[in-house]
């Protein structure tokens, strides 16, 4: 599912309430595996970018980035 958001996001330009939402409970719940972590990254860091807007918010900001646990 990730995967499907990130990628719709860099063909649209854009990230979408839905998606951003989407994104932010799977994150918050720590449903993603670690090989999810790469693509969250991109999307991250075009956004940051300003390669890929957000629709939830002027703001180029989105939540703070997973760091990688360890232990899994």
């Amino acid at each position: 599912m990730i995967r499907t958001l990130v990628e719709s996001a860099f063909q649209t330009g854009c990230l979408s309430v839905e998606s951003e939402g989407l994104l932010q409970q799977v994150l918050a719940t720590k449903c993603y595996q670690s090989e999810d972590l790469p693509d969250i990254a991109a999307l991250y860091d075009a956004v940051r970018a300003g390669k890929i807007k957000r629709e939830a918010s002027s703001s180029n900001v989105l939540m703070e980035f997973p760091l990688p646990n360890k232990s899994s």
